[in-house]
């Protein structure tokens, strides 16, 4: 087996039965990451000091029969928006070059102290406010499947980092999309959890209402174990998961605008697998998820400037156009605008909950309902880009604005992922979901 594109569940259970040693995996995984052609535009920064210590500490804990979860000396990689203590953190941004935390995040010292080994830090844009993962700041990472194209992000290099062997899994966060996309586009699973399903502190905010943090990996059983460990919780039970049985309601209309063919036709693959396997498969339009979407401008834009805007106007040069448009757009909304949108927002929510969804297991829409577009031509053309990222966000942001957890999975066509919508606060739920799933759907990872 090669275990640096092993599941971290797998290496855990070998490390359990002796068969790997946490001291050699992360120095594979070290020098994986170093002899890498694309290793700067990946990782911020490795932590190979930590990542040592880290793994000795496993290995002697493995040999004295002692280990401090599953995951105990699993090496992973972190998006460098979270903090990590005595580490530079930059978040994507040349506004907080050279920024050292005193601390870890807490869901980064959680996973510490159950054993888990850190391997570096990873590149993401700029205060994780893009979809498609570019950085001309810092760094763009290379798109797994095909380096032409964009990554997804903002958790780009988090994606890139598992797909192409130099971490065990990754922990990146998500706003409007920023786990699921660069997990759909470079074939893997990520979770977002339910917004406040975990501790923000230490997180680098770009909109406190909406962000959580969020693992990518190669397996629901990864990302299961992953956030157990980040919320201070036993994992879900995923044992003997199956999709027979389980009400499935697919979400037509809005996410198939200005959709490419290739995801629809692998969205459509993957619902037929489902339901041969089982799953009951209810169509369903909701005309007014539409004005949902349209409050985004009026929700998102407006909390990012009010975080960043004194950074950003002290130094605006600092920040590549695109991206600084996009948080001056907030400032376009006047603060009655942004109140107005909340409360529609919260309205939107309660219909959901009393209309629409009761009694279904998961919603299903395509992931990203575009290919990873040319990333030369992205930077190039800032029209395009504009398109492209609201575009690439439209479907993972519903469950941001709904307040859902929701997993993405690969279909087995390249770059395209099915996502699975649950219901408010039963992450739990829709992990079992989700693995029930995947083994239905049967395409493996990256």
């Amino acid at each position: 087996m090669d275990w640096l594109k092993a599941s971290a569940t797998q290496q855990g259970r070998a490390i359990l039965a002796g068969v790997l040693d946490p001291i050699d995996q992360t120095e594979a995984y070290l020098a994986a990451a170093k002899a890498h052609p694309d290793s700067a535009r990946i990782f911020a920064r490795l932590t190979p000091e930590r990542a040592r210590s880290e793994a000795v500490a496993a290995h002697d804990r493995a040999k004295q029969e002692r280990r401090h979860s599953l995951l105990d000396g699993v090496a992973i990689s972190w998006k460098d928006n979270i903090d990590s203590g005595g580490t530079v953190t930059e978040a994507g941004s040349k506004l907080l070059e050279g920024r050292v935390p005193r601390k870890d995040a807490n869901i980064l010292a959680r996973a510490a102290r159950r054993g888990m080994v850190c391997l570096g830090k990873t590149h993401l844009t700029e205060l994780a406010f893009s979809g498609l993962g570019l950085n001309p700041v810092t760094a763009t990472p290379p798109n797994a499947l095909d380096p032409d194209l964009a990554p997804g992000g903002s958790s780009s290099g988090a994606a890139v980092s598992v797909a192409l062997g130099l971490a065990a899994a990754a922990i990146g966060s998500d706003t409007g999309g920023s786990v699921r996309v660069p997990a759909a586009w470079n074939g893997l699973v990520g979770f977002k959890p339910s917004h406040g399903a975990l501790p923000e502190k230490g997180v680098v905010p770009l909109a406190r209402k909406f962000d959580i943090a969020g693992p990518l990996a190669r397996s629901v059983e990864d990302c299961a174990q992953l956030f157990a460990i980040m919320a201070d919780q036993r994992a879900p039970d995923l044992e003997g998961a199956e999709i027979s049985g389980k009400r499935l309601m697919v979400l037509d209309g809005l996410p198939y605008d200005g959709a490419e063919p290739g995801p629809v036709a692998a969205f459509q693959d993957a619902v037929d697998r489902l339901a041969k396997a089982g799953a009951t498969i209810t169509h369903v339009t909701t005309d007014w998820l539409d004005r949902a979407l349209a409050l985004s401008p009026q929700l998102f834009a407006p909390e990012a400037y009010g975080i960043w805007r004194a950074q950003i106007e002290d130094a605006p040069e600092l920040m590549w156009k695109p991206i600084l448009d996009r948080f001056r757009g907030g400032a376009e909304v006047s603060g009655p605008d942004y109140v107005a949108a909340w409360e529609s927002l919260m309205r939107v929510r309660r219909k959901w909950i009393k209309e629409v969804v009761g009694g279904y297991d998961a919603v299903l829409v395509p992931t990203v309902p575009i290919m990873p577009p040319n990333a030369q031509r992205l930077m190039e053309d800032e029209a395009e880009f504009v398109r492209a990222n609201l575009l690439t966000l439209r479907n993972t942001r519903i469950a941001n604005l709904l307040g859902l957890p929701a997993v993405t999975l690969p279909t087995g066509h390249p770059a395209c992922g099915i996502s699975l919508m649950g219901h408010a606060g039963q992450d739990r739920h829709l992990l079992r979901v989700a693995a029930g799933a995947e083994a239905a759907l049967d395409v493996g990872t990256a």
